[in-house]
């Protein structure tokens, strides 16, 4: 439980829900289901997923996420629950390793999309776009069709729509009976609408993919493969955008240095 000075610093108080039970290959490192994972392994699992024909949330665990999670209760019940939770962040793998539970890889949410369009490609699995501003999606999809021969788009729809308007979308989302679901929305509205909607959806596997669709659709570059290979992909991005990202990084680091110091205080005890 956290102290006064904890929730003065942080500015929520800790959720009360105990962690669901863990899954195969599934450690908790600050707080946050991480499944240790290879790449491989992760496309396994999903293809296992969409076997089922049962509905799955995916969630990409770094940094942000981990303190995002600490302050709000209602995200903290989401990272809990999800059905498959990977590493990325760098700094989550070198944690990783201090902790003794060392992670075999890291998986960003775009190298996974990109994976996961390659074998829907191959496999004929049926995708569904949703988020972004409705050129950058039709984007995505224009371009994910040229560059992945034989994709199947079930649909798209951009991701601005009024409260009344969302059973609608989740409706016409279901109807169209995809096997994967990238919904790229706000954070954490992304994780919020797949957990609220999933059951409803019925989408084998549901993904929130953050900037990947900017990056798709050819409107925001990667980080150079060297700055990728390093997990520097943090700088990059504050290179792109130093107004808005250095702030939120440093923000960030300073509750995660927290959390981590706390961690390591817990072990000494």
């Amino acid at each position: 439980m956290r102290t006064d000075a904890e929730r003065s610093l942080l500015g929520s108080a800790a959720p009360a829900q105990a962690p669901t039970a863990p899954l195969d290959r599934r450690f908790t490192l600050l707080d946050c289901p991480i499944d240790n994972l290879s790449l491989k392994e992760v496309l396994e699992r999903i293809e296992g997923f969409i076997h089922e024909r049962t509905p799955h949330q995916h969630i990409a665990i770094n940094i942000h996420k981990v303190v995002q999670a600490y302050r709000d209760p209602k995200l903290y019940e989401v990272v809990q629950q999800c059905h498959l939770s990977c590493a990325d962040g760098q700094p989550l793998l070198w944690l990783s390793q201090l902790m003794g539970k060392p992670l075999k890889s890291r998986i960003t949410g775009i190298d996974l999309m990109m994976q996961l369009l390659t074998l829907a490609a191959n496999k004929h699995y049926r995708v569904y776009f949703l988020g972004a501003r409705q050129a950058v999606v039709s984007a995505v999809v224009e371009r994910c069709q040229d560059h992945y021969s034989g994709l199947q788009v079930s649909g798209y729809r951009d991701g601005y729509w009024k409260s009344d308007e969302e059973p609608e979308v989740v409706e016409a989302i279901r109807q169209a009976r995809p096997d994967i679901l990238f919904v790229a929305l706000g954070s954490p509205q992304k994780e919020f609408f797949i957990h609220q909607h999933l059951h409803h959806l019925q989408v084998p596997f549901a993904m929130a993919v953050g900037g990947s669709f900017d990056v798709l659709a050819g409107r925001t570059k990667r980080a150079p493969e060297w700055m990728q290979r390093n997990g520097l992909e943090w700088f990059w991005r504050v290179l792109q955008e130093p107004r808005r990202m250095w702030w939120r990084y440093c923000r960030d680091g300073l509750v995660f240095t927290y959390l981590v110091l706390r961690e390591f205080a817990r072990r000494l005890q």
